[in-house]
């Protein structure tokens, strides 16, 4: 991968996370600070809990990110395979982006069934009454398979790169980016409640993943047809 799309990806994690991811992790968050974290803790113990479940978070996003890029490496014997990994993927892209911009439900439906199901409840309501470090790290771990258009286009890039190490590594940058933005949240800055600013930053990040989606189409049909790159 060149150093342009490593920047992209900071770029794409660190503004959708004004607004996606504040619109997704945020209800954990929330939850968490409320029902576990007492007023009376100074600074750095509150920083700590928030620390943790941002570990746990990252850790999950590393997982999926090796995962899907071995599914992609498995696909790299054949050329045909390979361009159609990348039009599969830049179609993921595109849903996820109409997802964020409002144009399409599809990634939504994904993302709230996840949390009806009964034994999510159960395990989200034992973490959230335990206030162990550990169940910080547990939260973080769990939200991190919650299903997330955004965590789908960056598992899209971490199949395409057909790399176990590179897919590690996109859903590792991926996930730091996001951090500053969820530990301010964490802290109350309120900003970040701003409704239209939230909206602003969510809509570069949709129309950048839309672009890269459709380059990664283009590189894909490439594979297929004679087309300049």
């Amino acid at each position: 991968m060149h150093i342009i799309e490593w920047w992209a990806i900071i770029s794409i994690a660190f503004l959708g996370s004004f607004g996606h991811c504040i619109g997704m992790c945020g209800g954990f968050i929330v939850a968490y600070s409320s029902a576990k974290i007492d007023n009376t803790m100074n600074t750095t113990a509150q920083l700590a809990r928030h620390g943790a479940y941002n570990v746990g978070r990252v850790s999950s996003y590393i997982i999926l990110g090796m995962f899907f890029g071995a599914i992609g490496s498995l696909l790299t014997w054949n050329m045909s395979l390979h361009g159609a990994l990348f039009i599969f993927a830049g179609v993921i892209m595109i849903i996820t982006a109409l997802g964020m911009l409002g144009l399409s439900r599809l990634i939504h439906l994904l993302e709230h069934s996840f949390t009806h199901l009964p034994w999510f409840k159960q395990l989200f309501s034992h973490l959230i009454q335990s206030k162990s470090i550990g169940s910080f790290f547990a939260l973080g771990v769990m939200n991190g398979f919650f299903p997330c258009g955004f965590v789908f286009f960056f598992a899209a890039k971490a199949a395409a790169s057909a790399s176990i190490i590179d897919g590690g590594l996109i859903m590792a940058v991926f996930g730091l980016a996001t951090i500053p933005t969820l530990l301010a949240l964490g802290q109350s800055v309120s900003f970040l409640r701003q409704v239209a600013f939230r909206q602003m930053m969510n809509r570069i990040a949709a129309l950048a993943i839309f672009v890269y989606g459709v380059y990664s189409i283009y590189y894909g049909l490439a594979y297929f047809y004679d087309l300049p790159l």
